[in-house]
């Protein structure tokens, strides 16, 4: 049993397709095969179990192992460190997040790791919440950044970075835009622009709107700054975070609406229940202190 099988066996473990774990690793796929056999035959148990199609599960005796290979990883990479002293962070980050952080929560630490880090990319994957947490558990990203009415997702560890303002918004002329109060009712009678399916507070949205009588009228307006331009033509209303909308409404492009949503969302942290890297944890400890602040800020 070395470092190297052991490695391949935690992606395995963890992808669950040894051809998946060969792409990763740069490896052949025999040479996958190989190794996971090498460490069967040293451990003389079966650690995964073969399917059709391709796919493979983890034996009862896989499942009992990855956590200790898991921890002797850590420690290999611990030891390495302790041995050759501080490099520099380097290798590549995936981040699975959601289109309005990226564009207008993450940019902020994209400049510090450009700067203070030059030899660790960043790269950033766009998707929904349910997206983001699926690509997380199978290891295709590396964390997750997302907002959601939950804050607690099965099968990962979460951290609440700070809640996220919600706001109705419309074009200046909008009928509704001069209402010193706006209902749900009213909201019922208009088309409500969805800037993608799936994202999570559009669904809270909509079912709060099926709530009472009447159907709603919702248009698939594809991205969030596509969404704010169809609604500064008055096609309908949109509902997009705070942070993504305040420099419109400034510049009345866009007039927010007097009506409070009845629900929550919290931008937050996913990652899986591992042991970070340092570049995971540098990451991690970056974001918190960004978010941190700009929250802080906003609440004062």
């Amino acid at each position: 049993m070395n470092i190297r099988q052991l490695t391949t066996f935690q992606r395995a473990a963890t992808l669950l397709s040894f051809s998946r774990t060969a792409a990763e690793l740069n490896y052949a796929q025999s040479s996958v095969t190989g190794q996971i056999r090498g460490l069967e035959s040293s451990l003389g148990v079966e650690l995964f179990e073969r399917l059709s199609g391709k796919k493979v599960r983890l034996t009862q005796a896989g499942r009992r192992l990855l956590p200790y290979a898991e921890r002797l990883l850590s420690l290999a990479d611990e030891a390495r460190g302790a041995t050759t002293g501080p490099l520099e962070p380097s290798g590549q980050l995936v981040i699975g997040t959601m289109e309005t952080l990226a564009s207008y929560r993450i940019p902020p630490v994209l400049e510090y790791f450009h700067h203070r880090y030059p030899q660790l990319q960043l790269v950033l994957r766009p998707g929904s919440g349910a997206e983001i947490l699926h690509a997380l558990r199978e290891g295709s990203v590396d964390l997750g950044l997302l907002m959601s009415a939950e804050t607690q997702h099965s099968g990962v560890a979460s951290e609440v970075l700070s809640p996220e303002l919600l706001v109705a918004f419309v074009s200046p002329d909008h009928q509704l835009a001069a209402r010193a109060r706006v209902t749900t009712a009213d909201l019922r009678g208009v088309p409500i622009l969805a800037p993608e399916s799936g994202r999570g507070y559009h669904r809270l949205l909509e079912t709060e709107l099926r709530s009472g009588p009447g159907a709603p009228l919702l248009l698939e307006s594809g991205t969030v700054e596509s969404t704010k331009r169809w609604a500064a033509a008055g096609l309908g209303i949109g509902l997009l975070p705070l942070v993504a909308v305040e420099a419109d409404i400034e510049a009345g492009i866009l007039a927010s609406l007097a009506w409070q949503p009845p629900f929550e969302v919290y931008t937050q942290l996913v990652r899986r229940r591992t042991p970070l890297t340092r570049e995971m944890q540098l990451f991690v400890d970056r974001v918190c202190s960004f978010m941190g602040q700009e929250h802080g800020a906003a609440a004062a």
